[in-house]
């Protein structure tokens, strides 16, 4: 029995074929992966909404604190709203933790895998209102009359107290931080009322890094879409290009409208 053999024409008709099969199939499989991603950050802001809601209402109705400094005997602890660093070097979870049900890893954006540009985080890529929702406490100095260390919510710039807002639905409450650096985690609003620091404004924008787009948690609870990133009526040109990183990171809005609940 004679058998016939694949010819060079066949082979190479197979191989062409296969080629066409997977360059159809890849992008699909790729934009399936992105897509399940982009619902996992989704899923993650809205769990770090429900622990904001949950910590604000067994606090005085105040939202957890941005970034407070304390000076302790050890040295200097920084406590972020996500994590706290000590003066050894340890870090530890920050105030959200026992909201989330130890689950930290929901403050890790799944389509950002950088190092944290802000200390030695184990988990990175989200932001937090701190224009107007997290209060910020300045660097420690020492009073003069007492010798003592002013510090933490002594020295804090406060923030928006409950009955001061308004408009839940429209205002940012968390979102996916970009700057040209990587990620960051303390939300800035574009005008320069609040902070009047330029160069720490632009560096708090958003990551439109899912598809061209920019997931937030409202202060109502929902999760979206934002899929225009905004320069910022005040930012300059050398902010935009050196700083931000613009259009890889953007505002919200041109002015303070999603931020500002008032």
């Amino acid at each position: 029995m004679i058998r016939r053999a694949f010819t060079m024409v066949e082979i190479l008709v197979v191989i062409g074929v296969l080629a066409t099969l997977l360059g159809v199939l890849l992008p699909a499989v790729s934009s399936a992966r992105g897509s399940a991603r982009g619902t996992e950050c989704q899923s993650n802001l809205r769990q770090l909404g429900i622990a904001a809601t949950a910590y604000c209402a067994q606090n005085a109705d105040r939202y957890p604190a941005a970034l407070l400094y304390k000076m302790q005997t050890e040295g200097l602890t920084t406590i972020a709203w996500d994590f706290q660093t000590h003066a050894n070097g340890a870090v530890t979870p920050g105030a959200l933790w026992s909201f989330i049900n130890g689950a930290e890893r929901v403050q890790q954006c799944p389509e950002f895998m950088g190092a944290s540009t802000f200390g030695n985080d184990p988990f990175t890529g989200y932001n937090y209102n701190t224009t107007y929702i997290g209060a910020e406490g300045r660097f420690p100095s020492m009073d003069p009359a007492s010798g003592r260390w002013i510090d933490g919510w002594k020295s804090a710039r406060l923030s928006l107290s409950v009955g001061q807002i308004r408009h839940t639905s429209r205002t940012a409450l968390f979102g996916d931080g970009g700057w040209k650096g990587g990620a960051n985690k303390f939300m800035r609003a574009p005008s320069n009322v609040v902070e009047n620091d330029s160069s720490l404004i632009a560096a708090g924008a958003q990551a439109f890094r899912h598809k061209r787009c920019s997931h937030i948690c409202a202060l109502d609870g929902h999760t979206t879409s934002c899929n225009q990133e905004c320069a910022g009526e005040n930012t300059s040109e050398q902010l935009l290009r050196e700083v931000m990183d613009f259009p890889r990171n953007g505002f919200l809005s041109e002015d303070d409208i999603a931020y500002d609940p008032r």
